[in-house]
């Protein structure tokens, strides 16, 4: 029996003696008997349990709420640093600078500064087929050669991933499949 089937197992049977023991309790409340040191015991034992169940969700729910926190503050920033990188992307491609250009290593810099916080570029999609799960069709062209068909010929905005889920979808050109 597994570790869950178990822990419930005893979670109902520790339930039902609670529950019976309450009934006494309040049993013996109805007919104003003062209560024993056990019926007590129970009635404070069963506090406890509660008192400590909720503390443990209480926990578990903000450790989550941080993590959260923490992935979405992130993923904030970055969206807006997005179009700064595209920037100096075309900016470095037409104003043909070299790599020891301050632009340049500038670029490289923040680059490297934001794959260490999980920001990567996709992979170079030219030639492969259309994945609606990485890729965006922005249009379609005639294929010019058979083995075109269906797959991607242009990029026109480069799609990023933060962690392993998509931050931004690449922007793509399709060639027809007709």
């Amino acid at each position: 029996m597994s570790k869950k089937k178990n822990k419930d197992n005893i979670k109902e049977k520790n339930t039902a003696k609670t529950k019976q023991k309450k009934k006494a309790v309040k049993n013996n409340q109805e007919n104003k008997k003062p209560l024993t040191n056990e019926e007590l015991l129970v009635l404070e034992k069963d506090k406890n349990l509660r008192l400590f169940a909720e503390f443990e969700n209480f926990r578990k729910r903000t450790a989550k709420e941080k993590l959260e926190l923490f992935s979405t503050a992130n993923k904030d920033i970055m969206t807006i640093l997005l179009p700064i990188i595209d920037n100096f992307e075309r900016s470095i491609k037409a104003n043909n600078y070299s790599e020891e250009d301050g632009p340049v290593l500038i670029y490289n810099q923040l680059k490297s500064e934001l794959n260490k916080k999980g920001l990567n570029p996709m992979d170079d999609p030219i030639g492969k087929e259309l994945d609606t799960d990485y890729h965006e069709a922005i249009t379609r062209i005639p294929a010019t050669k058979d083995s075109d068909k269906g797959k991607i010929i242009d990029v026109i905005e480069k799609g990023y991933l933060l962690g392993d889920k998509v931050l931004r979808y690449a922007k793509v050109v399709v060639a027809n499949k007709e």
